[in-house]
């Protein structure tokens, strides 16, 4: 198996069904108590593109990019048109919009990350596949020149040239994929029309590779 850096058709993955999910495992004792376990420290996207499906056009691209990945053999990349930026999907991305790190004078290596939530309890998402193109990286607020850092898009890791002084806010701004593959080795495509295709289910699920 291998990870194919290619996206799946965005027209279809924006017209696409799901979102988050974790692995809670609940246990009601006698008296009516439960006890909660959070088995997953990071969420997990699950998505149907069935429901992008809109044409046989739609319907031919997703077949093409079915059988050039195998199946559920090869991962790849998936836009999910709700979530797919450091800000909001209506404001721009800015070298501020997320806190990747604290500089010590020593570290030279921080993973991109987005927040979610507020000060009470907030969840921060690794993210391993950002657009290389879009990343902004600012130090205590300032945007630095790009020359200054790279950056691994198949691990969202940024690397300084030079490590960042003790004390040093690290905040960075992007764009971002999700790494997934087919939940299924079968399409199920019934044809309803001379230009239209049907498929009821096509799920795809994210991967941790």
């Amino acid at each position: 198996m291998a990870f194919h850096q290619t996206r799946f058709p965005l027209d279809v993955a924006l017209g696409a069904r799901g979102g988050p999910e974790r692995l809670t495992e609940v246990v009601t004792l006698a008296s009516g108590a439960e006890e909660r376990n959070s088995r997953w420290a990071n969420s997990r996207r699950r998505y149907d593109a069935g429901y992008g499906i809109k044409s046989l056009a739609d319907m031919q691209a997703v077949l093409a990019f079915f059988e050039e990945r195998r199946g559920r053999f090869h991962s790849f990349l998936w836009r999910d048109g709700l979530d797919y930026s450091s800000s909001t999907p209506e404001v721009s991305v800015s070298a501020t919009d997320q806190s990747i790190g604290i500089g010590d004078g020593t570290i030279t290596q921080f993973q991109l990350t987005k927040r979610y939530g507020g000060s009470f309890d907030p969840y921060d998402r690794p993210i391993t596949k950002p657009v290389a193109a879009s990343l902004l990286v600012a130090l205590d607020g300032v945007e630095i020149a790009t020359s200054l850092y790279s950056l691994n898009d198949l691990t969202g890791i940024v690397t300084f040239d030079s490590a960042p002084g003790p004390g040093v806010a690290i905040t960075a701004g992007f764009e971002f994929d999700i790494p997934v593959r087919f939940e299924n080795d079968h399409l199920d495509i019934e044809l309803t029309g001379f230009d239209a295709a049907n498929a009821p289910s096509i799920p795809v699920i994210e991967v941790r590779e």
